[in-house]
């Protein structure tokens, strides 16, 4: 593995436990412990271990922090409090996806955000670019803090055991700070990439292999990126650079819930999601199954029967759940009804697939 890769604190667990590692948005990361199918099925009846400790995090805080973190997100931050985060999008000027996020409030004036590991520096120059016009300060603190999440139906009940606090009642994007967890201060976060119930856990780096290694002798199944790409797109979860990217909005993209164009405060792309939310966007994000056999690649196009070009893939796999070949597409959106066959189009051959709804989990 080159050594201008980025390693997380866990990169030597990972050589020595044998991992598979790859590349990913300039990282060595696991792609697999054992193999995805195992992996991902731990995590939809058991529990699952991820090292998201490649991930980003941006601190701002200051005088005008409130003003600007609002000035920067499409999410009305008004509803952020010290014990609730909020999922949101950082835009461009047309509403374009420059990344999703997770935002913090750590206390009065000063946030914690948290971003994609291949967009981190480029955040982070856009964001401390914004805020030349705000008292503001923005602080990478991505080499502070290791990332690990925990889930599975029974990750909360692991977690409950070795907490200082009480976990039952955390529902989702809930948080508390300064929270004991094997006996190491962490901001425990109920928030997860999987579908499934679970927490993600922010420690200082340092702390990051100890409890890694806490968290497996209790049989937990250490899980990779394969697995994890592959419960995300099972529970319609969209990727950055894939299913966001700077050319689709929230609209576009299915994450309208995280967009409030509405609230009276200015953010960068207001304008145009404001439109999008009061005439709707020309495409919208469908869920896709696989009526022939083939996978549905990133970049396919994809037809009404008539022949007429109405998308493309975004995301696709074959679901370990169900067995079916699923995935995620953008289309017009006056092509869109639920239940409707289209046509994709996997190298030379086109194939029949159906729209369906996006979450896929079916137990």
């Amino acid at each position: 593995m080159s050594n201008e890769l980025k390693h997380t604190p866990l990169y030597q667990n990972f050589v020595d436990s044998g991992a598979k590692i790859v590349e990913f948005g300039g990282w060595a990361m696991p792609v697999q412990f054992s193999s995805i199918k195992e992996e991902h099925n731990a995590v939809r009846t058991d529990i699952g271990l991820f090292d998201v400790s490649h991930m980003g995090e941006i601190i701002i805080k200051g005088s005008e922090a409130d003003e600007l973190v609002q000035y920067l997100l499409s999410n009305d931050i008004e509803n952020l409090t010290t014990t609730k985060a909020q999922y949101t999008a950082l835009c461009n000027e047309n509403g374009g996806i420059i990344d999703d996020l997770i935002t913090y409030k750590l206390d009065e004036k000063v946030y914690l955000l948290v971003v994609n590991a291949g967009n981190t520096d480029k955040d982070f120059e856009w964001m401390k670019e914004h805020a030349k016009n705000f008292d503001a300060e923005v602080i990478n603190a991505s080499n502070d803090y290791g990332q690990l999440a925990v889930q599975g139906p029974k990750a909360r009940d692991l977690v409950k055991q070795h907490v200082n606090v009480d976990v039952a009642e955390m529902k989702p994007f809930d948080f508390k700070q300064n929270v004991e967890f094997f006996g190491k201060n962490v901001i425990l976060s109920q928030s997860g990439y999987t579908g499934e119930d679970g927490f993600e856990i922010y420690c200082n780096a340092e702390d990051t292999p100890y409890l890694w290694e806490k968290i497996l002798e209790f049989n937990v199944q250490p899980c990779g990126l394969g697995a994890r790409d592959t419960l995300r797109l099972e529970a319609g979860l969209p990727l950055h650079g894939q299913d966001l990217t700077e050319s689709i909005t929230p609209y576009e993209a299915g994450i309208a819930f995280a967009a409030k164009p509405l609230i009276e405060a200015d953010f960068i792309g207001k304008s145009v999601l404001k439109d999008q939310k009061e005439n709707g966007s020309k495409r919208r994000t469908v869920g896709l199954e696989m009526i022939d056999k083939g996978i549905p690649r990133t970049g396919y196009t994809v037809y009404d029967l008539d022949g007429h070009e109405i998308g493309e893939i975004t995301s696709g796999t074959q679901s370990p759940l169900s067995g079916k070949s699923i995935g995620l597409a953008l289309i017009n959106r006056d092509a869109f009804e639920m239940g409707k066959e289209v046509i994709v189009q996997v190298r030379k051959r086109q194939l029949k697939a159906k729209i369906v709804k996006k979450n896929q989990i079916t137990k």
